[in-house]
């Protein structure tokens, strides 16, 4: 079955032929690799590796130690678990690093001309540029900065074949495009002098502590200002573990500098917007009872003004006695509507706060120590809670607005309950205010017995004492608030600051670019090997043609080096051959297995021209000349004759000539420098060659030369392009079909195996030419090498070391 699949060209894929065509290769790989290496290592030289810093911070519950259980404001923040998300929130919001950037100017870069690349020079500048405020800024361009002396300074800038630029305002933020007038500008400056072009506008100061030093070079690049943010976003991060307050910050950049002020300054505004975070209800508290206090205020000096000018029209400077005891009963009722009056006043306050502000992550909501309803205070809880998953859904959660949808009318209803509970208390209050307003009416009736001036003092010496009171409350909430505010303290602690000790540059072992780099160029390679092993139909070594024919290989011949077809005659030492004699030798033994006697034929034809068919008849005829045996090589390519150029003879006469009956066998006959071999060529080209081949002149001609000669060499053409060989068959003893090693496809060989199979061709046998025996595929066949004759040791010997050494890289 394995013969059978073999014979119907089924293709096998030889693992071993794509290794050594692989390795055969081993030139382009090394060039290629010595090119991959050299742009790794101009890269890694280039690279510039970043820095990697950290601080420290922890969160605090620091409770003010002046809430007391009589103090009016308190504020509920959801305990420390709360506080480290809600800061660790901030300090991944891209508003938190905006206003770092903003505050440090990160978006403008000072850089100098290092060896492989241009070098941040944050802080290291002896100027600073001074941008004109609101003024458009190139982005992405660098301005060159060129210093003549201490006092002046060369502006310049080459934007190549750039005809529009965009420019920002770092302000507004807003970008916009401008059309260059001039890609390339250079003029000269003086310190400070202003700088107005189109795109750059400002002036370069001196930095104090810093010496210019003339014919140094600089370079100022604004960038965009959103990129620099993102920048700095993704090489940020923060670390916290789990359940602890402490939270350490590290970011990633070129420049140590650029990290110190970074890390500290992001620390900073951290604790600055906490801190007014946590004193926003207090200044909130204080901006209302101010409106409050000026509203009572010019209201008790009305009731004081009224009340001055009554006792002084009237000559009354006291109450009498008899009305003490109703006086003081009516103030005991007023002292009770006092008191709800501050009930109401918190639920106002509370109320204020909820109609003013629509974000509760980030300011807490606060309970008032004043209110006594239950509903009121789980409301705020729950708002509290809310808020609280809010936030950490914004942080986590960008693209599903149904949960944020959901939230937020959670949210609104508890605020509108809320709001409800307040009106239905106050309303409740505004109830008890009128039974205890009815009880100060019916006391102030008991009145009627004292004179009227008297009750006329009493009343409005009683609305001047009401009005005092209220503001005297108004005055207490206020200074409460201002005491809140003013010894509130911050829930950031800086614990370790961000500080530049001497720590390296991130260590990146970049040897491993040099082995991705070996294997972007061995993959390829193995890929261009495997293709073309998997679709070569080529025969390219002896055991392919043994596994697609059952016809027998006689011998194998090598390359032909010489530059001739004459390789037996002018090297006759030479592997070829050596090859040719062992091909001689078979063939004598296939003749005498066949009981051949006296004169003997052999014809040599091949599937297509270019295989080296008159190479190898050329070369048998000679090893048999040689040999002493009387030889002609017959030429019977009629259609492309060759012969007759390597002997350095004429092809006027030839076959042709003998076979339409112009000239006799004698007359077609030339002599060659070798006495045993005669040469017959093809002569002029027929119109008609099969016709003239496969006449009787033909039977004749061979049965002439067997009379002569003991060997008779039959050049045919190629029987893949015409049938002529064929019908030459007959003619032979024994036929070799020569193929070639990397030129002949495999199904060439389906006509000649299909003509032996019937049985139609007889003593037919392969001839493999052309074989690199060290060559691509690393096979060592014997087939028709004689190494213990000596003659290639003593080749060796006599070249040269160079040759020798070439002869080794060869194989």
């Amino acid at each position: 079955m394995d013969e059978q699949l073999e014979l119907e060209n089924i293709q096998i894929f030889d693992f071993k032929i794509f290794i050594f065509k692989a390795i055969s290769y081993w030139k382009w790989f090394l060039f290629f690799l010595c090119i991959a290496f050299y742009i790794v290592y101009y890269q890694n030289v280039r690279r510039e590796f970043p820095y990697t810093l950290s601080a420290s911070l922890t969160v605090q519950d620091d409770k003010n130690p002046l809430f007391t259980s009589n103090t009016s404001l308190i504020f509920n923040y959801g305990g420390i678990s709360g506080k480290v998300q809600e800061v660790l929130l901030d300090l991944k919001s891209r508003k938190h690093h905006e206003k770092i950037v903003d505050s440090l100017d990160l978006y403008l870069t000072y850089l100098k001309q290092g060896r492989f690349y241009k070098k941040d020079m944050y802080n290291e500048t002896p100027f600073k540029f001074v941008g004109f405020d609101g003024a458009f800024q190139i982005i992405g361009h660098s301005i060159k900065v060129s210093f003549l002396d201490e006092n002046s300074f060369e502006l310049s800038y080459d934007f190549d074949e750039v005809k529009r630029v965009s420019v920002q305002n770092f302000e507004n933020k807003k970008i916009k495009s401008l059309l260059l007038s001039s890609p390339v500008f250079s003029k000269s400056y003086r310190i400070g002098e202003y700088i107005n072009l189109p795109f750059f506008k400002g002036s370069i100061e001196k930095r104090e502590g810093f010496a210019i030093i003339p014919k140094s070079e600089y370079y100022i690049q604004f960038n965009n200002f959103n990129n620099t943010v993102s920048g700095f976003v993704n090489s940020y991060s923060v670390r916290n573990s789990a359940k602890s307050p402490l939270l350490q910050i590290r970011l990633t950049n070129k420049n140590k500098s650029k990290i110190v002020d970074y890390l500290n300054t992001s620390v900073f505004i951290l604790e600055r917007d906490m801190l007014q975070r946590k004193n926003q209800y207090a200044i909130n508290t204080i901006s209302f009872i101010d409106t409050q206090l000026a509203r009572v205020k010019r209201e008790l000096n009305k009731k004081a003004d009224s009340l001055n000018d009554f006792k002084r029209r009237n000559k009354i400077f006291d109450i009498g006695s008899e009305s003490s005891l109703l006086i003081s009963k009516i103030e005991g009722y007023n002292n009770q509507k006092e008191a709800l009056n501050e009930e109401i006043l918190s639920y106002d306050l509370l109320k204020n706060y909820l109609l003013s502000n629509n974000d509760y992550s980030n300011i807490q909501v606060p309970s008032v120590s004043g209110i006594k309803e239950s509903n009121i205070s789980a409301s705020v809880a729950k708002i509290i809670q809310l808020s609280a998953e809010k936030s950490k859904l914004e942080y986590s959660v960008r693209d599903n607005v149904s949960v944020f949808d959901d939230l937020n009318r959670k949210i609104n209803a508890l605020k509108n309950v809320i709001l409800e509970n307040i009106a239905s208390a106050k309303s409740n209050i505004e109830f008890q205010k009128q039974s205890i307003n009815s009880k100060i009416y019916s006391s102030e009736r008991e009145f009627s017995t004292i004179p009227k001036s008297q009750q006329k003092l009493q009343e409005i010496q009683r609305e001047y004492l009401l009005s005092q009171s209220t503001y005297n409350l108004y005055l207490a909430k206020r200074g409460e608030a201002d005491l809140i505010k003013a010894s509130n303290v911050s829930d950031i602690v800086f614990i370790e600051p961000a500080k530049d000790t001497g720590q390296g540059r991130n260590a990146i072992n970049l040897n491993t670019r040099y082995v991705f780099a070996f294997f972007a160029v061995l993959i390829p390679i193995l890929l261009l090997s495997f293709i073309i092993t998997f679709f070569d139909n080529k025969l390219n070594t002896p055991n392919d043609l043994e596994r697609h024919s059952q016809i027998p290989l006689l011998g194998v011949v090598g390359q032909n080096e010489t530059g001739s077809n004459l390789a037996v005659f002018n090297k006759p030492k030479s592997v070829i051959a050596e090859a040719f004699r062992t091909v001689r030798s078979s063939l004598q033994y296939m003749y005498r297995k066949h009981d051949l006697e006296g004169s003997k034929t052999v014809l040599i034809t091949s599937s297509i021209s270019g295989e080296g068919k008159t190479f190898c008849a050329i070369n048998i005829a000679s090893v048999f000349a040689l040999s002493g045996k009387r030889t002609v090589l017959v030429g019977l390519d009629l259609r492309k004759p060759r012969i007759f150029n390597d002997f350095e003879i004429n092809n006027e006469i030839g076959v042709v000539n003998y076979l339409i009956g112009l000239k006799s066998l004698t007359e077609i006959v030339q002599k060659t420098k070798t006495g045993n071999l005669d040469i017959i060529t093809s002569g002029p080209i027929p119109p008609n060659p099969s016709e003239l081949l496969i006449g009787e002149t033909m039977d004749t001609l061979i049965k002439e030369l067997k009379t002569k000669y003991d060997y008779i060499v039959l050049d045919t053409p190629p029987v893949g392009l015409v049938s002529d060989a064929l019908e030459l068959l007959d003619y032979a003893d024994a036929s070799l079909y020569v193929v070639r090693q990397d030129y002949t496809k495999k199904e060439m060989l389906t006509l000649v195996n299909e003509k032996h199979k019937k049985g139609e061709i007889k003593n037919i046998s392969f001839l493999y030419n052309f074989y690199n025996q060290k060559g691509k595929y690393g096979y060592g066949y014997g087939y028709g090498y004689g190494y213990g004759y000596g003659y290639h040791d003593d080749l060796v010997k006599n070249k040269s070391l160079f040759d020798r050494i070439k002869s080794t890289f060869k194989r």
